[in-house]
């Protein structure tokens, strides 16, 4: 089963760069034991919730996230569920299809009957909740992000506290809480004022925001545009730069719990990129700093198993890197390869995928088109 996400929702947070890294050693191990995958999708159509489960279980996503809506709107009551959603026919449905649900949940909702919600919805199945809107970093939101922590482990259920500041140690007591968001995410681009650089912002948030711990980032764009064509659209947006920048962030970013964040029907469409995706974890055995150089560029290499990943991507400026691969073991490998096309630097689709071997006394000489990225997977 994939370790991601597929996430078709929306929040809102600003992002807060103040880190307290230390932090994270202070905190006691919790004696439950955590779940961690998962996959989100807005209730427009019921009949798209059991569709999007069937895609799911296609490329072999563990988990549907049911985005707002599927609660009565402007309630802030997580037991008043829309009637056009019979949610324990979902889930029975999702479970035949191996997939399972997770319920996004505004703060508001969650905090005033947390226990009774928790116990209500892991007793009919439910596996965990994506809590929302909470935009702020006081003693009254640290409190409840560490109580919603608590209560999910003590009913063995997924948190993924989204619309919160950045992680400061509280998945280490409770592991059962996958990821935060406090990041400028892929999603601001649907309503991004002019002047937006979401390229240098990802080359300079891993040596900054995800020093703290994981990002709920959520990327995966399909619609891939040069700097000079983007424009910020809320129904069909779009991302800025290449496509293999958009599948090099699966490798680059620490989120233990990953978003594909575009449609299902651009994925269906693009099959080759979806069934890469779907085969990169989101939890590593061995983490290597390539190179790198904040706001420029960074390349990293990630092992699960006997499979190492290695994700680069650049500026503005196109660029030329060397991957020495003498942290392979011995013998040759099979390298898939995904690079930015020979038209990427106009065409932010554009891209090439090839095969080669490799083995550890060699090396690898990737170019990265402006705003572009590469990602290549090393197996046995």
């Amino acid at each position: 089963m994939m370790e991601a996400i597929i996430w078709l929702g929306s929040s809102r947070l600003s992002y807060r760069m103040k880190l307290s890294v230390f932090s994270l050693y202070l905190h006691i191990p919790c004696p439950y034991v955590p779940i961690h995958n998962c996959f989100w999708l807005s209730i427009a159509n019921v009949v798209i919730a059991f569709l999007l489960c069937d895609f799911a279980s296609k490329f072999g996503i563990e988990y549907v996230i049911l985005d707002e809506g599927w609660s009565v709107p402007g309630k802030a009551d997580l037991f008043q569920i829309i009637p056009e959603i019979d949610l324990k026919e979902l889930v029975n449905y999702a479970d035949s299809k191996n997939v399972d649900l997770i319920l996004w949940a505004g703060y508001r909702a969650f905090e005033k009957d947390m226990e009774r919600v928790c116990k209500h919805y892991a007793a009919m199945g439910i596996k965990g909740f994506k809590i929302d809107f909470m935009d702020r970093d006081d003693q009254q939101v640290v409190e409840f992000n560490r109580k919603a922590a608590e209560t999910g482990a003590k009913y063995k259920l997924l948190i993924d506290l989204h619309g919160t500041f950045k992680p400061t140690g509280l998945q280490r007591t409770y592991p059962n809480t996958i990821n935060f968001e406090g990041v400028h995410g892929l999603e601001e681009l649907k309503w991004a004022e002019p002047g937006t650089d979401q390229v240098v912002y990802d080359v300079t948030v891993p040596f900054i925001r995800m020093v703290a711990g994981p990002m709920d980032y959520t990327q995966g764009a399909m619609n891939n545009v040069i700097m000079k064509n983007f424009h910020a659209v809320y129904t069909e947006p779009m991302s800025q730069g290449t496509r293999c920048r958009q599948l090099a962030l699966y490798t680059i970013f620490d989120s233990p719990i990953n978003m594909l964040c575009d449609a299902p029907t651009n994925y269906m469409k693009e099959e080759e990129c979806t069934k890469f995706i779907a085969s990169i974890p989101t939890v590593w055995e061995n983490t290597l700093p390539i190179s790198g150089k904040v706001g420029e560029y960074i390349v990293m290499a990630r092992q699960k198993g006997e499979t190492w990943y290695v994700g680069g991507i650049t500026d503005w400026n196109e660029r030329d890197v060397e991957i020495d691969l003498s942290f392979l073991g011995k013998g040759e490998f099979n390298a898939e390869i995904f690079r930015d096309g020979i038209n990427a630097d106009r065409v932010g689709k554009d891209y090439k995928r090839e095969m080669q071997r490799v083995s550890a006394d060699e090396k690898i000489k990737l170019h990265m088109a402006p705003g572009g990225g590469f990602v290549v997977k090393i197996t046995k």
